[in-house]
């Protein structure tokens, strides 16, 4: 009987892996194996150590990877797949593929560099300490991908095809229609990826990919994320409380620090400043984007036009490439990352990664955190146990480089530049569809998460929830 088994992003908020089997008969014989995305797990240590298990199922026996977005928590363990044995097809769309020849080989230069520095401070428990993959290896797998288009069926074998749907969560992003066949008849199963912002542009301000996820979907069986399942993003304009912000920091001679998601995030934050600025709403400080991938990134959202939304649109014809903005410098080399820190005069500092895991942010926040003038602005998700969520609670100190950092700077968070659907942006969606689902299995989400938004989709939907456990497998039955 064919099954989904639960790989990752269950339980928690990273690591999404969820696996089909077209078949399981009493042989034991496996069917056509396909694996929807290939995430890291990241947080807490408990789920970052699965990063170093064999996957459950042997790598080399599932057939492809369906991608639904570039984000590291969806994609980022790929090449440890193929280190694993994998060497089947990962469908993306091009966006996505572009997206993520930035993304997975920072990933591994990142670790490979982690692993340099424990190794040098002695402060790692393995001797010598090892990258989980290195840049070379991203670089490698990126030969199996191919690039579909958006709403093009692809058959994978006689009884399962798919195609992308658009999710409005990053450039490139998509939800997985999966039909399955099983005892003569259709099954659809719909795997959400990542699900973008419903609401307009003044609510969710600088969203560069058209809002709002496709409606009028589908399913029998929906597996859907749920990482705001148990708040609401606020429905005020974030402009002006950031603007406040920027001009009270400057004004007492402190810098702003802003971890961002080197892809999307980073992307719509300095457009957001820029407009800002010619407004004459914030001083005109130096602003630095430090993340080895930002150019590239910048280049591949300029060459991708036809996902903007009209304002992003706008934006762009009026203001160019952020690359040649005057007073917008992108770092590219440790030495230009450097230079930052030599500046002691108000400035903007914009530098993965976004939940301060890793990156050039934790040098930059090594520096600053012990000055009360500086600022450090949340304005992404910060999953448990990730020294961002660590700051943003307000901790006394974080360890960084084996060191305890004081934290004495503001710290502030904006709600508003997430790029996920909160509980009524996702009814407002699950509203659209033409049928209600046999079954929808919730993922992707922290269990408070989860079980808030599984029990508010029973009361006002009156649908079959259930949340996901890791590794359980579930049936797809005919009707």
């Amino acid at each position: 009987m064919p099954y989904i088994q639960f790989l990752g992003a269950a339980g928690t908020v990273t690591g999404s892996k969820h696996l089909i089997n077209t078949t399981y008969d009493s042989s034991g014989k496996q069917g056509f194996q396909a694996l929807i995305d290939c995430g890291l797990f990241q947080g807490q240590k408990e789920w970052r150590e699965r990063n170093w298990q064999d996957t459950p199922v042997p790598a080399c026996e599932i057939d492809a990877v369906i991608l639904t977005h570039a984000h590291l928590d969806h994609c980022g363990w790929i090449p440890r797949l193929v280190k694993e044995g994998f060497h089947g097809p990962i469908y993306a769309t091009q966006p996505t593929i572009d997206l993520c020849s930035v993304v997975l080989p920072d990933s591994g230069h990142l670790q490979e560099e982690d692993a340099a520095f424990h190794n040098k401070k002695g402060t790692s428990k393995h001797t010598p300490a090892l990258p989980l993959y290195t840049l070379e290896e991203a670089q490698e797998c990126q030969q199996y991908f191919k690039a579909v288009e958006v709403e093009t069926t692809i058959q994978l074998c006689p009884e399962l095809s798919f195609r992308f749907v658009r999710a409005a969560h990053i450039l490139g992003s998509c939800m997985a229609e999966v039909m399955l066949k099983t005892d003569g008849q259709m099954r659809r199963l719909l795997f959400t990826g990542d699900v973008g912002r419903v609401r307009n542009n003044q609510v969710a301000p600088g969203k560069v990919v058209h809002s709002g996820p496709q409606e009028g979907e589908s399913a029998d069986v929906l597996v859907m994320e749920s990482t705001y399942g148990n708040r609401e993003h606020p429905v005020t304009d974030p402009r002006p409380e950031l603007a406040r912000l920027i001009r009270e920091t400057v004004a007492r001679g402190g810098s702003v620090i802003v971890p961002a998601f080197a892809v999307e995030r980073t992307q719509k934050f300095i457009f957001i400043l820029k407009a800002l600025m010619e407004a004459g709403k914030i001083p005109r400080v130096p602003v630095y984007c430090d993340s080895p991938m930002a150019i590239r990134a910048v280049e591949i959202y300029l060459k991708h036009s036809e996902e903007y939304t009209p304002r992003a649109a706008e934006l762009i014809k009026k203001y160019g490439s952020p690359i040649e903005w005057p007073g917008f410098t992108f770092a590219q080399t440790a030495e230009q990352s450097k230079k930052i820190n030599d500046s002691h005069f108000p400035s903007i500092i914009i530098s993965s990664s976004g939940m301060v895991t890793g990156g050039r942010i934790l040098h930059h926040l090594a520096q600053r955190l012990p000055d009360p003038r500086n600022l450090v602005i949340f304005i992404g998700f910060q999953a448990p146990g990730t020294r961002g969520a660590m700051i943003k609670a307000r901790a006394p100190e974080i360890k960084i480089f084996g060191e305890f950092i004081p934290i004495r700077a503001q710290v502030a968070a904006l709600e508003q530049f997430s790029d996920h659907a909160d509980p009524p942006e996702m009814l407002e969606w699950l509203r659209t569809f033409k049928g209600t689902p046999a079954v929808t299995y919730l993922v992707h989400g922290e269990p408070q998460a989860s079980s808030q938004l599984r029990d508010l989709m029973k009361k006002e939907l009156r649908w079959n929830v259930q949340i996901a456990e890791y590794m359980e497998r579930v049936p797809i039955t005919a009707t």
